[in-house]
């Protein structure tokens, strides 16, 4: 798999995506990933460290110059748990579980995100603003709701089908509420 065009392709799409949902300073974007699936293999069989490296450590840079937190959610193995910083986890007071991740339990995403990450600790669930999914991972249980489907402008990277959630406030209130204009939509 060539690594320069999976870069290439997430940073096209995260670019896409980050305009469309104007994420604030501060707000999490969790990752779904299976590099299995990026390579053209079968979800969960075929794990490759290296394109999970790229992938993270692309999405940790283009998020940190947006002031925006990485979670790295891990796979069904470890009932989906996610990698945060130390300080994402204290600062939204999400409980830190023990486990470490492997390539078969957790995925490259997670070894990646300890890897790159300064302090990086598992937390069992969080309710992210936004994410992406890499390979049909289903990350909705980890975003806040009410989730919104955003298109990225490519539906791939590698051979991995992309999706990805935003989410925006409820609306609540009845028939004679007025509401602010939706910002992921604009209209």
């Amino acid at each position: 798999m060539d690594r320069e065009l999976i870069e290439i392709q997430v940073e096209k799409i995260m670019t896409d995506l980050l305009d469309k949902m104007t994420l604030h300073k501060g707000a999490i974007f969790v990752l779904g990933l299976s590099s299995s699936e990026v390579i053209g293999g079968y979800i969960g069989k075929d794990s490759s460290q290296e394109i999970g490296e790229v992938i993270v450590k692309r999405l940790l840079e283009i998020l940190s110059a947006r002031g925006v937190h990485l979670a790295v959610q891990g796979c069904e193995h470890i009932n989906r748990a996610l990698v945060v910083e130390r300080e994402v986890a204290l600062t939204h007071q999400l409980e830190i579980v023990s486990v470490l991740p492997t390539l078969h339990a957790g995925g490259s995403g997670q070894l990646a995100a300890f890897r790159y990450m300064k302090d990086p600790v598992e937390v069992e669930f969080i309710q992210a603003d936004a994410g992406i999914d890499i390979g049909d991972t289903a990350i909705g249980m980890h975003v806040k709701h009410v989730q919104v489907p955003i298109r990225p402008v490519l539906r791939e990277i590698g051979q991995a089908h992309v999706t990805a959630l935003a989410s925006r406030p409820k609306l609540i209130g009845g028939a004679r509420a007025h509401y602010p204009q939706d910002l992921i939509r604009k209209v």
